[in-house]
């Protein structure tokens, strides 16, 4: 016998307050990356600092990513349909991988540009910045943290792959602008190439950044298993209930934010179909009200013969 049940007032609710608090989020940052981006322009050029002008373009394109990540959400949260009856959430994957590929692309140029820049002995020829870029570059430091910090506390909260993705890319600007920061202090010391080494670490880190958002979105794009911890609290959830004998299988796999469980169970076969189905129910609200992250839960009773 199989249990499905799939509470949809809960999902309702869930799925609502995902987006309110998804938007909610993305809208501040998109209004903070504005701001900081025609400040760190308007003291890029005043102060004569091409780091600090880069470093805002950078900002300028957080606004883009950030977009991607309301459409990526708002795709994701829509409820199931005919065509799609497993519902939407692997749409947010999508939208992590974009921001990771666009991560990687962030960090592959300021890499190259590095690199160009060691290579290049014409220092001399460079204009020293103005103290007015060093002042943004640390204002943008302090912001951009902020954002990363903020965005990484609801991207735990509400388990947003996509916003995960979105405040990475809000570090990689506040590493941006501490290599931009270490730039504006070494030509101001007479050290140009500082800013070069500097981007070089900082291309690093923004790289392996990129492929771990790129590798858990995939991983939750094509049905990899939960943790093992969460497979044994399921298990353990399961074999707590008197009526169940055996476990005889246990599956689960993740979609996009959410999980799907198949387990499959023993109980005393001479029990009445009722009964059998009263079990498999209890199991499944058990199950369901432990781990709110579980989407579908599927529950297959065996007749087991007592001796």
């Amino acid at each position: 016998m199989k249990k499905q049940k799939d509470s949809i007032n809960m999902k309702n609710i869930h799925n609502d307050d995902f987006q309110k608090i998804a938007n909610k989020v993305s809208l501040i940052t998109i209004i903070g990356n504005i701001i900081l981006s025609i400040v760190k322009l308007v003291a890029g050029i005043v102060a004569h600092s091409h780091a600090m002008i880069s470093d805002a373009v950078h900002s300028a394109s957080d606004v883009f990513s950030t977009f991607v990540v309301i459409i990526g959400i708002e795709f994701a949260s829509k409820q199931p349909d005919k065509e799609h009856p497993y519902g939407h959430e692997r749409l947010e994957c999508v939208a992590a991988i974009i921001l990771a590929m666009v991560l990687f692309v962030t960090g592959f140029i300021i890499g190259i540009e590095a690199l160009k820049s060691i290579s290049n002995n014409h220092y001399n020829a460079l204009e020293v910045p103005g103290i007015l870029a060093l002042i943004a570059a640390i204002i943008s430091i302090i912001s951009k943290e902020s954002m990363y910090w903020y965005t990484r506390y609801y991207a735990k909260k509400i388990d947003s792959s996509a916003l995960m993705a979105d405040a990475w890319h809000h570090r990689s600007d506040a590493f941006s602008s501490i290599g931009a920061l270490i730039g504006i202090v070494g030509a101001r010391l007479g050290f140009p190439m500082m800013d070069s080494i500097a981007s070089l670490a900082i291309f690093i880190f923004i790289i392996k950044a990129a492929f771990d958002i790129f590798k858990d979105a995939m991983n939750k794009m094509v049905d990899h298993a939960c943790d093992e911890e969460i497979e044994k609290q399921i298990y353990n959830c399961i074999i707590n209930n008197d009526d169940v004998l055996n476990i005889d299988l246990l599956q689960t796999r993740i979609f996009g934010n959410k999980m799907y469980v198949d387990a499959e169970i023993q109980a005393d076969a001479s029990y009445t179909l009722q009964q059998a189905h009263d079990i498999a129910e209890t199991v499944h609200n058990d199950i369901e009200l432990k781990f709110p992250k579980i989407k579908h839960i599927m529950i297959h009773v065996n007749p087991k013969q007592k001796i």
